[in-house]
């Protein structure tokens, strides 16, 4: 077994409970091994920490899979991740389509799979789960028909920036048998179709789900903008709940066929009506013709996709919180959120009151959220709590 070594000092983010060790951590590396194999990380004075797999290629040079040093990486190890991670999903969520595995949350680093009714979309984003992924995926196979669901399908969406960090190949394609790639699914009483092998990530925002649910209560008999409305998802929560009319933007038109399509499922194509802009430039137009709504709905995508762009970030978040706030009619709604990590809350809530006094609005919170709990938030591993959400009444200001 290779021995990963600590420098004195180091190691602060593993011993704090999470589960990555950086290559300016690493004291010293004894013995022969191949990238993504399994390592023992000991920390500098010889105590055992745990194991994990090793990438010189990447920054985040050994990802550990257990604080057990003795425990083999076998079959029955990876049974028994998958089990828990099954286990809790059955305990905290509706699990006809749910992320079943996320990453680091359920110490399978870099390991994603959403179920979409019988269908699973996976994703493997590190060199050491690469390895593991067909076995990983046979397993869950096998854990969920032990519950009566049985799966018809997986596609495999391993085609993230990410992978290029970690000396992968960015790629795609069926893991099995090929089927209909178009999944019909239904959420909070809305049904949709997603597209597993050409949508968004791996084809479907599951960590909105019940924040879409939670707008559903404000939305009855209202008028409703859904901005970045991508393939419908608020907007035609907005639909199914009662409202007068919804309006969903976004600049991807095959997003909105999507949209359309979901709308007709829904039966709200006389309700629900998409246009493809861009929400920037939009935004102020709608205001220059006196436009207003009863609730405006923000999911932009992520802005801050590093440390480094977090000032335009801010930037960008201030802009469209101003501009949609002028477009809220006296005492409507503002749902909106950032799904970026590094956009923190007490940033994002900053910046939002920065739009308010922007705007001339008081602004008071209804509630806040965050992702659903099928992407549990593991605390000391900070990188799994990245989805902010609000919704906040606008008070003309007194």
């Amino acid at each position: 077994m290779t021995i990963v070594t600590l420098k004195k000092g180091q190691g602060r983010n593993r011993k704090a409970g999470g589960l990555w060790i950086f290559d300016n951590e690493i004291e010293s590396i004894m013995g022969r091994f191949t990238n993504g194999d399994i390592v023992e990380v000991h920390d500098f004075d010889g105590y055992k920490m745990g194991k994990g797999f090793i990438n010189q290629n990447s920054k985040i040079r050994v990802r550990m899979l257990t604080k057990n040093a003795d425990q083999e990486i076998d079959r029955e190890f990876l049974q028994m991740r998958i089990q828990k991670a099954w286990d809790y999903r059955k305990q905290t969520v509706d699990t006809a389509s749910c992320r079943v595995i996320f990453g680091e949350a359920d110490f399978l680093p870099g390991f994603i799979v959403d179920k979409f009714e019988d269908v699973l979309a996976v994703q493997s984003l590190a060199l050491g789960i690469d390895r593991l992924k067909l076995e990983l995926t046979d397993i869950l196979k096998e854990t969920l028909a032990k519950d009566g669901v049985h799966i018809r399908g997986v596609y495999e969406r391993s085609d993230a920036k990410v992978r290029v960090n970690e000396g992968l190949e960015r790629i795609k394609g069926f893991i099995g048998e090929p089927f209909d790639t178009k999944v019909k699914i239904s959420e909070n009483g809305v049904k949709y179709i997603v597209d597993v092998k050409d949508g968004q990530k791996t084809g479907f925002f599951l960590d909105q789900k019940y924040n879409r649910l939670a707008i559903q209560k404000l939305c009855k008999g209202m008028t409703v903008l859904d901005c970045f409305t991508h393939t419908g998802s608020f907007a035609l929560n907005a639909g199914i709940a009662g409202a007068k009319s919804v309006l969903g933007i976004d600049a991807s038109e095959s997003a909105l066929q999507l949209a359309e399509e979901n709308a007709k499922l829904n039966g709200l194509e006389q309700t629900v009506h998409f246009q493809c802009e861009d929400v920037f430039e939009l935004l102020p137009e709608l205001e220059k013709r006196g436009e207003k709504f009863d609730v405006v709905i923000l999911d932009p995508p992520a802005f801050a996709k590093s440390r480094n762009s977090l000032k335009n970030a801010v930037k960008g978040y201030r802009e469209i919180n101003l501009r949609a706030m002028k477009l809220v009619k006296a005492g409507g709604f503002l749902a909106t959120c950032s799904c970026s990590h590094f956009m923190e809350r007490e940033l994002f809530a900053k910046t939002i009151q920065q739009a308010a006094s922007g705007a001339h609005k008081r602004i008071r919170q209804v509630e806040y959220r965050a992702q659903s709990p099928d992407h549990p938030i593991l605390w000391s591993a900070d990188e799994s709590f990245y989805l902010k959400f609000y919704i906040l009444q606008i008070c003309e200001e007194c």
